[in-house]
């Protein structure tokens, strides 16, 4: 077993070797690679948005695969229902007794890697019991709580080109995802290859790099970074600088966001800052890596209003222009 030093010194060869595995089977998108590892060694589940094609099952399966981690996937639609997710009871025959008695089958939650795709085209009631078990990471059936297995993360996906029959995530949903990440087109080049790889007879064999355990060390030794109270502050001064009646609050907020984020953002900016410091194998965390994950942990918790909208300004552009602003 290694010591924590030994781990946070061998986890930017790891996390490199992650990207070469992953390589592949998945052309480009090395963006995305970072940030889903981001998000796997801080111990949070990750929303992913794209449109259709652009290889979000094939990484959470070919990741699985490279962590020896067991992967499942439910496609949301709107007849789902809680017990499709989570399992459901039903009455057999014991045939050492003779009687008839309720037993639990378990539904495709208990896995260690779960792709949630298209989360918002499933009723309020299925997303609840879905967020649920992201929460407490336990399913409760009846009298019985089952812990689920450990890791356990999960990807949900949102198409955002298709609105008909969807039903969008509340805020207060979209807040216990960690990182929202953008999955954009590959280039001309990455297309190509990515088209002459899917249309032949030859399937990529990928190693094991990591393994469950290893994993969980990892997220303990991202928790344990140390991180100093001028960051924390930075942190905390970013995140109030969203928010519209905050008094540090710049007049474009003032103008465009009609809800900033909440302390949750505070949590999740300096747990994803110790993760891209152990990514690169640095003793402590710093100012440039809570800016280097803010364009993931703030913009799905950051609301706009109709000026915005009518003036064409998203949330990203507008924390790109908040960002350099915020002082320590």
């Amino acid at each position: 077993m290694s010591t924590p030093h030994e781990l946070l010194e061998s986890l930017p060869q790891r996390t490199q070797a992650l990207r070469q595995e992953l390589a592949k089977a998945i052309v480009g998108q090395q963006r995305v690679i970072e940030d889903v590892l981001l998000g796997l060694y801080c111990g949070q589940h990750l929303l992913l948005t794209g449109v259709p094609g652009l290889a979000k099952t094939l990484l959470i399966r070919s990741l699985a695969q490279t962590l020896d981690l067991t992967f499942k996937r439910i496609q949301f639609t709107p007849d789902l229902m809680p017990a499709d997710i989570t399992g459901t009871e039903i009455i057999q025959d014991n045939p050492a007794t003779g009687r008839r008695e309720l037993k639990f089958m378990p539904g495709p939650i208990f896995t260690n890697l779960l792709l949630a795709d298209e989360i918002n085209r499933t009723p309020p009631k299925t997303q609840a019991a879905m967020l649920h078990t992201m929460q407490e990471r336990e399913v409760t059936a009846g009298r019985e709580t089952m812990p689920l297995p450990s890791p356990f993360h999960v990807f949900a996906t949102q198409n955002p080109i298709e609105m008909e029959a969807t039903y969008q995530l509340p805020e207060a949903a979209t807040d216990r995802f960690m990182l929202s990440v953008p999955i954009h087109y590959p280039s001309p080049q990455e297309e190509a290859t990515m088209v002459r790889r899917t249309t032949g007879t030859d399937i990529p064999l990928l190693s094991t790099i990591l393994n469950g355990p290893d994993l969980l060390a990892v997220q303990q030794l991202v928790r344990a970074m140390p991180v100093s109270d001028e960051v924390i502050q930075f942190a905390v001064n970013l995140v109030r600088a969203t928010r519209p009646d905050s008094p540090s609050a710049s007049p474009l907020i003032q103008r465009f966001v009609r809800c900033g984020a909440g302390p949750r953002a505070s949590q999740f900016l300096i747990l994803g800052a110790k993760g891209r410091a152990a990514m690169a194998g640095k003793p402590c965390a710093d100012l440039d890596d809570v800016r280097s994950v803010a364009l993931l942990v703030l913009p799905h918790r950051v609301l706009t209003n109709f000026k915005a909208r009518a003036e064409g300004r998203d949330t990203s552009s507008l924390l790109q222009d908040l960002l350099p602003s915020i002082k320590s």
